[in-house]
C-alpha cells in the first residue's frame, strides 16, 4: 500500500514531458481546475501554522495570566476542520491518497487510467453528490436559524464552518473532474508509452475469485442482511486490489450497498430469490453522515493529528537524525553489528518524537543502508533492522495511531499513551537483543568495519549533545502529558513549535523547507481524514445492515471463553493487516469490538485508577498487532517505502525475508503484554 505524491506542478517535468509528447494538448479545462484546488489549497495549508500559534496562546494564558478562552479552543478545531477538509481536494489533484499498490503497479498506465475513470464516475461521484446536496441542507439549516456556539463565550456563526462541508466537497469535485479528463483524454490518444506494461487480466480475474468466494460465503448465513453484510466487507477489499483509493473506495462502497439495501427494502430484488429486508436505509438516512463527518472535522482530540505529523516532520527537516547517526555509529563502532544497534536506537528516539512511519523509514534508509552495504552487512539483516525501526513510531508515543484509537474507543489519549511506553520499549529492546546475539553468532551477518577505532570522551560528548536537545523536546511533550500539566492536544502544538525551534537553532530552517513541511503536513493530515469520511458511510451502512450484531454474534457464538476471545480477536487482526491498512481496521473493525470486550468480564488490574483496565490493555494489544501490518506483505506501507530507498543490492525477496524475525520480536512483544497486562495498565494508574 503506498500514497504517491507527483510534484506535476513543477515546470520542468512539464516542460520534459512536453519534450517528450510533443503533440500532447495539456488540456487547459482540466489544468484551470487543477490550479484552482492547488491555489486554494496552498492557501489553507498555512492555517497549519496558525493552529500551532493559537494552541500556544491557548496553554501561555493559562500559566502566565490563569486564563481560559473558549474562543481559542474553538478556534483550533475551526482551523483543523478547514484544513483537513480542503486537503482532501488537494490530496486527489496531488494523487497523495493511500491505495492497495500490489496488483496496481504491474498494470500498464493505460489500464491504471481506465481502473480510475471507472472509479470516479461509480464510486467517488456518487458520494460527491451525497455530501454537496445533504451537506448544503445541514449548513443552511444552521444559517436559518443563525446558530452560534453552545456555550456562552463560544464563537458565533457556526453555519459559517458547517459552511466548510458542501464548499470542500464542490472543490473535491473540480478536482475529481479534472483528473476524469486528463484520464480520458489520454485514453483517447491512446500513447504508446502508457501501453507499456501489463494488462487488466490480473485484477479481473481476482474480482472474480473474489465474487466467487462472496457468492460461497453467503450461503453460510441465512438472512439477506447477513448476506448483504458479508457481500459488503469483501467487495470493499475486492475493490482494494484494483488500485483506486481507499478512502473513496470505503465511501462509493457504503452509498452502493444503501442503494441495494434500500432495493431490498422495497422488495425490488425479489428476482434474486432473496428475503426482503427492513434495513430503513435509503438517501436520507444516509445523509445523516453528514452529522457524523461534522463530528469529526470539529473534534477536539483530533487536532492532535496535523499538530503531531507537523513535529514529526519538521524534526526531520531539522537534521536531528544526522547528528545522531554520526555520532553514535562513532560510539558504536567497534561493536559487532554497532550500525544496527545505532540504527535501532535512533528508530526508537525517532519513534518517541515523530510517530512519521513513512518519514522515519526513508529518512533511516538513506542515511544508514548505503554505509551497510559498504560494511559488508548481510542484506537482509539490513533491511531487516531499518524496516522494523522505522515502524515502532506508530506504538511508542506521541503517536498518531493511539490518538485515532483513544477518539473510536473513548478513551483516554493520555492513558492510551502511557499504557503504550512499556511495550513499544520491550519491542524496541528485543530488536536490540535480537541484533547483538545474532551478530555475535553469525559474524558475517553484521562485521565490525575495517579501521574502526574505540570510542573515546568526545564521543561520548558528542551523543550527549545530539541526543539532548531531542530528549528534551520529547520530555517536554510526553512529561507535559503525563504530568496532567496540558492536555495531548496542547502538548502537540508546543511540540509542533519546539520542533520549528530545534530546526532554527541547528540553522536548517528556510522558507523551501518549512513550504515542504506543510504541504507535507496537509497531505498527510488530508489523506487519514479521507479514510475518516470513508469509513463514516461504510460503518454506518454496516451497522444498520447489521453488521455488528453479526460479527458480535460469531465471536461470542465460538465458545473460546473471555482469554480465547480476546486471542482469536488478535488474530484476525493479524490476518486484516496483511491486506487491510492500520486505518481502516482501527476505524472499522476496532469500533466493533468494543462491545465484545466490555461484555467479557475480564479481570484486568487497573490498580483502583483507571476506567476500563481491560479496554485499555486490550487497544494496546491491537496497537502493537498492527505494527505488524506495516511488515506484512503484500500491502506493507514500511517495505514499499524502504524498496524505494534501497541500494540496488537490496532486493524486495531481501526485504521479505529481512523482516521475518522482527515480525516474530513483534508477537513476542504482544505476547508478553497478553500474559502480562500490567505492562499496559500499570504506568497509568501511578500517573494519577
Amino acid at each position: 500500500m503506498s500514497n504517491n505524491i507527483h510534484s506535476s506542478d513543477d515546470p520542468v517535468e512539464v516542460y520534459e514531458a512536453l519534450q517528450e509528447h510533443p503533440d500532447r494538448d495539456i488540456q487547459p479545462v482540466a489544468n484551470a481546475l487543477d490550479s484552482v484546488v492547488k491555489s486554494v489549497g496552498l492557501v489553507v495549508m498555512w492555517a497549519n501554522v496558525l493552529l500551532v500559534l493559537a494552541i500556544v496562546t491557548q496553554v501561555a494564558f493559562r500559566y502566565v495570566l490563569n486564563q481560559n478562552f473558549p474562543q481559542l479552543d474553538e478556534i483550533q478545531w475551526h482551523f483543523y476542520g478547514l484544513v483537513t477538509m480542503i486537503g482532501i481536494s488537494f490530496a486527489l489533484v496531488t494523487d497523495s491518497h493511500v491505495r492497495v499498490d500490489v496488483l496496481h503497479m504491474q498494470v500498464s498506465r493505460r489500464g491504471q487510467r481506465v481502473i480510475e475513470v471507472i472509479g470516479i464516475l461509480c464510486l467517488l461521484f456518487p458520494f460527491i453528490y451525497l455530501m454537496i446536496d445533504q451537506g448544503y441542507d445541514y449548513f443552511y439549516e444552521s444559517f436559518r436559524v443563525n446558530e452560534r456556539s453552545s456555550s456562552p463565550l463560544g464563537l458565533p456563526y457556526r453555519w459559517a464552518f458547517k459552511a466548510i462541508i458542501p464548499i470542500s466537497f464542490c472543490l473535491l469535485a473540480l478536482a475529481a473532474v479534472a483528473r476524469l479528463i486528463h484520464d480520458v483524454h489520454a485514453l483517447w490518444m491512446n500513447y504508446a508509452d502508457e501501453r507499456e506494461g501489463g494488462s487488466l487480466r490480473t485484477i479481473l480475474v481476482t474480482l472474480v475469485i473474489f465474487i466467487a468466494v462472496t457468492v460461497a460465503l453467503t450461503f453460510l448465513v441465512k438472512y439477506t442482511e447477513e448476506k448483504l453484510v458479508i457481500a459488503m466487507f469483501l467487495t470493499f477489499i475486492m475493490l482494494l486490489f484494483t488500485g483506486f483509493p481507499v478512502a473513496w473506495t470505503l465511501a462509493g462502497v457504503g452509498v452502493m450497498y444503501c442503494g441495494i439495501a434500500y432495493l431490498f427494502d422495497n422488495n425490488f430484488m425479489a428476482w434474486t430469490g432473496l428475503k426482503r429486508t427492513l434495513t430503513g436505509l435509503d438517501y436520507l438516512t444516509l445523509g445523516a453522515t453528514v452529522n457524523r463527518v461534522y463530528s469529526t472535522m470539529s473534534n477536539p482530540i483530533l487536532v492532535a493529528l496535523p499538530m503531531f505529523i507537523f513535529m514529526g516532520l519538521m524534526l526531520d527537516e531539522s537534521g536531528v537524525a544526522e547528528k545522531l547517526m554520526r555520532s553514535m555509529q562513532r560510539l558504536f563502532g567497534t561493536v559487532r553489528g554497532g550500525l544496527a544497534i545505532t540504527v535501532t536506537l535512533i528508530g526508537i528516539i525517532l519513534a518517541a518524537s515523530t510517530g512519521i512511519i513513512g518519514a522515519s523509514v526513508v529518512l533511516l534508509g538513506v542515511l544508514s543502508l548505503p554505509t551497510m552495504m559498504e560494511q559488508k552487512y548481510s542484506p537482509r539483516l539490513a533491511a531487516g533492522v531499518v524496516s522494523a525501526s522505522g515502524t515502532l513510531g506508530i506504538l511508542i508515543p506521541p503517536s498518531i495511531m493511539l490518538v485515532i484509537m483513544a477518539d473510536q474507543m473513548a478513551l483516554s489519549v493520555g492513558d492510551l499513551f502511557m499504557a503504550a511506553v512499556f511495550p513499544g520499549v520491550i519491542i524496541g529492546g528485543l530488536y536490540l537483543l535480537y541484533i547483538f546475539v545474532v551478530a555475535l553468532i553469525n559474524r558475517n551477518l553484521a562485521p565490525v568495519p575495517e579501521g574502526a577505532v574505540r570510542p573515546d570522551w568526545a564521543a561520548v560528548k558528542d551523543v550527549m549533545i545530539a541526543v539532548i536537545p531531542t530528549l528534551l523536546l520529547i520530555l517536554s511533550v510526553l512529561g507535559s502529558i503525563f504530568a496532567g500539566l496540558t492536555t495531548p492536544t496542547e502538548a502537540s502544538g508546543v511540540g509542533a513549535l519546539g520542533a520549528t525551534l530545534l530546526a532554527m537553532l541547528y540553522r536548517k530552517l528556510t522558507l523551501r523547507k518549512l513550504i515542504n513541511v506543510l504541504k507535507s503536513t496537509f497531505n498527510t493530515t488530508a489523506y487519514i481524514f479521507a479514510i475518516f469520511l470513508g469509513a463514516t458511510v461504510f460503518s454506518y451502512v454496516l451497522r444498520e445492515l447489521g453488521g455488528d450484531e453479526l460479527i458480535e454474534g460469531i465471536i461470542r457464538g465460538a465458545g473460546f471463553g473471555p482469554e480465547g476471545t480476546i486471542f482469536m480477536i488478535l488474530f484476525l487482526v493479524f490476518l486484516l493487516g496483511f491486506v487491510l491498512d492500520w486505518i481502516e481496521i482501527t476505524l472499522i473493525v476496532l469500533p466493533l469490538m468494543r462491545p465484545i470486550v466490555n461484555g467479557l468480564g475480564l479481570d484486568i488490574p487497573g490498580f483502583g485508577e483507571i476506567d476500563e483496565p481491560a479496554l485499555l490493555w486490550f487497544v494496546i494489544m491491537v496497537a502493537v498487532t498492527l505494527q505488524t501490518s506495516f511488515l506484512t506483505p503484500p500491502v506493507g506501507f514500511a517495505l514499499f517505502y524502504l524498496k524505494g530507498v534501497c541500494p540496488p543490492e537490496i532486493r524486495l525477496i531481501d526485504i521479505y525475508k529481512g523482516i521475518i524475525p522482527f515480525v516474530l520480536l513483534q508477537l513476542t512483544g504482544l505476547m508478553l503484554v497478553y500474559l502480562w497486562p500490567q505492562l499496559a495498565t500499570w504506568l497509568p494508574s501511578v500517573a494519577y
